[in-house]
């Protein structure tokens, strides 16, 4: 095996669109790839120093979208531009946005799903940014996007994933197992 320097490759990360509102409430978005679950309805999120920082800290609400193949090139372009140097970058995206039900942001609905979340913690918090915990206090899906049984179905999604290697975005696939199901056969 051929050994490397430690770097951040964990894989896959996912692509999270993450809205706030700006001091005069116009919507914004960041691009974040360094974010997961916390707890069982709990986000965690790397943030560095952007407006979207300063939003949260005049606000602790936000929403957290997905990305996916049709949303791909908006969602890296408001990755690599900054509302502190273009502030008319949303409408750049094409994108629709509405207030979210539960939490004072925007949603965004050209996503296919979107997590309303409300800051419970800060840490490490500096001049460079903070780590995010977050409590997820609502879930928004598509139609579009519910399978047969009514919940979300990933599959339809088309939801991207950030491949920190060679900075690529990659569509997730198809299912290839049953989880807490497969492994059984070795018991």
């Amino acid at each position: 095996m051929k050994s490397f320097a430690p770097k951040p490759w964990v894989a896959p990360q996912p692509v999270l669109i993450i809205g706030t509102y700006n001091e005069n409430g116009i919507a914004n978005a960041m691009n974040a790839a360094w974010g997961g679950q916390w707890d069982m309805k709990e986000i965690v999120i790397s943030m560095g120093s952007h407006a979207t920082t300063q939003n949260l800290n005049r606000n602790g609400e936000f929403t957290v979208a997905f990305a996916s193949k049709k949303t791909l090139v908006a969602s890296d372009f408001v990755g690599i531009v900054s509302a502190k140097n273009d502030p008319n970058k949303i409408e750049k995206t094409g994108w629709k946005a509405e207030k979210a039900k539960m939490v004072n942001a925007p949603v965004f609905t050209d996503f296919p799903m979107t997590l309303e979340c409300r800051i419970k913690e800060k840490i490490d918090e500096s001049a460079e940014g903070y780590y995010i915990v977050a409590e997820i206090v609502n879930i928004l899906v598509n139609e579009n996007y519910l399978a047969e049984d009514g919940n979300p179905d990933i599959e339809k999604m088309e939801l991207i994933v950030f491949d920190p290697v060679h900075h690529n975005y990659i569509e997730l696939g198809k299912k290839v197992g049953q989880a807490f199901s497969d492994g059984k056969v070795l018991k």
